[in-house]
């Protein structure tokens, strides 16, 4: 495991990081959870710029600046629904990994946070989205050094039990 991971119980908002990732929808345009946190407290200006972005494929990213964030930058993503597994759900959690990670280093972000994305709503099982993470991240980092941290925060004790047992291994 990659000693440039680390894991926090928190708000992902009030991290100083380069680049927070959002689970965001496909509109671009707010939500509930994660995104209406991170949409509360970058201001009112990123829904203004979101709105001319198009929206967001499931599994791709898009960047914008973090406005009223501690976080330079934003990198929304969106996540899969899960559908029991049979609509290529783990593939397409991956690429949101992956995509956000490409991202960023296009950006020349050194630090970058994820929430646990889709284990909210779209209700994908915690445990499974979780490897599909670290595996991701950790195979992203071992291949590309240009990022010097990734945090993985968790909202609440359940993911962040999770993550505590697959970052200790």
């Amino acid at each position: 495991m990659s000693n440039k991971i680390e894991i926090q119980q928190g708000d992902i908002t009030k991290l100083k990081v380069d680049a927070i990732v959002n689970a965001a929808n496909t509109s671009l345009l707010g939500g509930g959870g994660v995104d209406g946190a991170i949409h509360r407290a970058a201001g009112p200006e990123l829904l203004e710029f979101n709105k001319k972005l198009g929206g967001c494929k499931t599994g791709e990213a898009k960047i914008t600046p973090g406005f009223n964030l501690p976080a330079k930058y934003i990198i929304h993503t969106v996540g899969p629904v899960w559908n029991g597994g049979k609509n290529n759900e783990d593939k397409l959690l991956a690429n949101c990994y992956s995509n956000s990670l490409l991202l960023a280093t296009e950006n020349n972000v050194k630090s970058i946070a994820f929430p646990a994305i889709s284990t909210g709503v779209y209700r994908f099982p915690l445990e499974r989205a979780a490897n599909i993470a670290v595996e991701v991240v950790n195979e992203f980092l071992n291949q590309n050094k240009s990022i010097k941290k990734v945090t993985f925060v968790c909202f609440d004790n359940e993911n962040f039990n999770i993550y505590s047992q697959l970052l200790s291994k």
